[in-house]
């Protein structure tokens, strides 16, 4: 029972260690305490300052170290108890007595002043005023300036995150986390601005309770304890400086952290790690310094300065050494990568030049956009279009290849899907292209332009003015995130032409790590090969449908595979086990509502009856007379058309055995529009609440 409750309290102590140490550090203040345990508090408060300010030399970003401020706060803390404690043992004990005053206060003061008290007290002086004037000042300056600056510019970087989210260039989730970040930062910063004060303050009361230590104790020891003023003075000057110093050390050593900190640059390098790198990017330096120390040696006759040259000049000579060895290897493995580049150009000449799967080309203009000494936005923007791609659509997409093209304008920029160009668009390096979405109060003077991914209506403006252009309600795009855009739509309307058979055979791997049974019955029970698959994805993708769900579609294709090997068969009774997805795709997100038109009875038993079904597998077709298709045509386009006036977006709805051919009948005259059949209405369930809101009748079309 009593090692239950023992371990319990320490359990207790264990999860609240940080609140009972701040009670029990208030509590010094009050409450006097041994001598032992004064000189230990004291040891232990030194140590902690050490600690810190290692762990700030090692953390690479100010902001990653967020206790910091709270640290500094509680190191004050226990300074001030420690500091009173101790003031307390020195007041009531008289200065003389060695024995009754702390071992620590002692040895300090021992070592710095020995006999001489006024050493003592211009080294402490001088501790004081470097820790106030140099550490301590310009600690707080760098901290209120960081704090202004983050503070001001972190609704441009909000600005700018949202504007990468809304581009589809970064996730939900990806956004969540950089405006957590940013929010980091501002707070860590801001925070830092306020425990600056404390150590300034902290500072400013050691020197106080200094002087209550020297006066307090000259009258306590002529007073309580019969000595004369100059004995008295001797010995509690002596303490004075002792305690004053291992009070100030702590502080001091903090106070250089803080500075260490708030100086820091936002690289992911820890301090040892940079300076490494500063300083040691030339051996010529310290050869050049080693000579001048030399040449001071002999020209004043202080003849240690000679060896101290001659080993900066040796340090110079070695670093040097080591530097052309690196330089000549670099060169080395740079002429072997030529040559073998030059190998397997000479080796591919001789083979057929294949076109590459995605491309990106680049007018001689807009280079810079992928130069690393640039900053290369636009590769690191092409990669997070690749991992959206992934997550939006099922599949990895090829990779996208970069390469200059002269022969084009030299701010133009080409997409090609297999050498066949997708997009073109003209951009303006220094520029920033403006979109009114309706919110813009006064327009401003821009050149007028297209933006190339939705084809609105846009302005370029320089890059000065892109704050004024905020403020008047435009959204402001930058050239890399205006290529991303496009590209990213051009990706998403083309996803089906990127699907081929090594895609599909990388995708039904990676199924078969996890369900090797599935796999084995799609591909050896149920036969279908991969040219089979890859069209029914390839059917899914080009209606906008994800393929991630890559379990169902697989499943459904084993269970009506022994009906129907026909792609375009297995393509809806894939749709339909997909109905939920589909439908959820289009649904109001707010109150779930499918808000459809539906084909009249008449026109499904017209394009039932013409429906046309070639042997060779290929899509299925309406053959509608010339009267009959343009009145189809007609009535579909005229119920388009009040639904978009609604500022709604138009879905067909309409029986589950005609869905491809009514895709197929509109696709041509009004590309893009969705077609549902009922099957997948049905199959959604009471997920979804289907509103018809016009219909297609053949009323409207004669």
């Amino acid at each position: 029972m009593a090692n239950e409750s023992r371990g319990k309290f320490l359990d207790f102590i264990l999860n609240n260690y940080v609140a009972v140490t701040l009670i029990i550090v208030i509590a010094f203040i009050v409450i006097p305490i041994p001598k032992l345990l004064i000189d230990l508090l004291m040891i232990l408060n030194l140590a902690f300052a050490f600690v810190v300010l290692l762990a700030v030399i090692y953390t690479p970003r100010a902001s990653d170290f967020q206790t910091f401020p709270r640290i500094i706060l509680f190191q004050t803390i226990l300074g001030m108890g420690i500091n009173i404690a101790s003031t307390r043992l020195i007041l009531f004990n008289s200065g003389a007595d060695a024995n009754a005053q702390s071992d620590m206060v002692q040895a300090f003061a021992n070592i710095v002043a020995k006999n001489n008290l006024v050493v003592g007290f211009v080294i402490f002086i001088i501790i004081m005023v470097f820790q106030v004037a140099v550490v301590t000042k310009g600690a707080g300056r760098i901290s209120e300036v960081a704090a202004r600056f983050s503070l001001d510019s972190m609704t441009q970087k909000y600005f700018d995150v949202d504007n990468r989210l809304n581009s589809g260039i970064i996730t939900d989730e990806e956004a969540r986390d950089l405006k957590d970040a940013i929010r980091r930062e501002v707070d860590f910063y801001s925070n830092m601005d306020g425990a600056s004060k404390f150590v300034s303050g902290n500072v400013k009361a050691g020197i106080f309770v200094t002087v209550v230590n020297l006066l307090g104790g000259v009258i306590s020891g002529s007073v309580y304890f019969d000595l004369d003023i100059g004995q008295a003075f001797s010995s509690y000057a002596s303490l004075t400086i002792g305690d004053g110093l291992l009070s100030q050390m702590p502080a001091l050593v903090i106070s250089v952290a803080t500075g260490l900190l708030v100086t820091g640059n936002k690289s992911d390098e820890s301090l040892p790690e940079q300076l490494a790198k500063d300083f040691t990017r030339s051996g010529y330096i310290y050869e050049i310094v080693g000579a001048v120390l030399v040449l001071i040696g002999i020209a004043l006759k202080v003849w240690l300065v000679i060896p101290v040259g001659a080993l900066f000049i040796f340090i110079g000579f070695r670093m040097t050494g080591s530097q052309e060895k690196q330089a000549v290897a670099q060169q080395e493995e740079e002429k072997s990568k030529e040559q073998q580049q030059n190998s397997l150009a000479n080796q591919d000449s001789e083979k057929i030049a294949l076109l590459d799967s995605l491309s990106l080309e680049l007018g001689f203009g807009l280079i810079p956009l992928v130069r690393k000494e640039k900053g290369a936005e636009l590769l690191e923007r092409i990669t997070r279009i690749r991992n959206e791609a992934k997550l939006d659509m099922g599949f990895v997409i090829p990779k996208i290849r970069i390469q200059d093209n002269m022969t084009l304008d030299p701010n133009d920029y080409s997409f090609k899907i297999k050498g066949i160009e997708a997009g073109r668009a003209n951009i303006r390096l220094g520029y920033y292209m403006c979109m009114d979405t309706g919110s813009v109060i006064n327009p401003l003077k821009g050149e007028k332009t297209k933006d190339p991914a939705f084809g609105m209506d846009a302005i370029w403006i320089p890059e000065d003015q892109r704050a004024e252009a905020e403020e008047a309600g435009y959204v402001v795009v930058d050239p890399p995130t205006i290529i991303a855009t496009h590209i990213t739509e051009i990706i998403r309307s083309h996803a089906a032409e990127m699907l081929g058979r090594e895609e599909v055979a990388s995708i039904i791997n990676t199924v078969k790590e996890k369900n090797p049974v599935l796999v084995d019955e799609v591909l050896n029970t149920a036969k279908l090969t991969y040219g089979q698959i890859e069209k029914v994805l390839q059917n899914l993708l080009e209606e906008n449908v994800s393929i991630r769900n890559i379990i169902t579609i697989l499943e459904t294709l084993a269970n009506y595979a022994n009906v129907s090997k026909n792609p375009w068969d297995l393509t809806e009774k894939v749709r339909e086990a997909l109905g939920l997805q589909i439908c959820m795709q289009y649904a109001d997100p707010d109150d779930k509502k499918l808000r459809v038109i539906p084909v009249s009875q008449d026109y499904s038993e017209m394009i039932q009856n013409h429906a046309y079904y070639p042997q060779d597998g290929s899509r299925p077709q309406a053959l509608l007379d010339p009267v009959d298709r343009r009145n189809w045509l007609n009535s579909v386009s005229g119920a388009i058309a009040r639904v978009k006036d609604k500022n709604l977006q138009p879905i067909l709805i309409c029986p589950a055995q005609i869905r491809p051919l009514v895709k197929v009948s509109i696709d041509r005259d009004m590309p893009g529009i969705i077609v549902l059949s009922d099957a997948e209405v049905n199959a959604a369930g009471r997920n979804v609440t289907v509103e018809f809101i016009d219909q297609v009748s053949e009323n409207e079309g004669a």
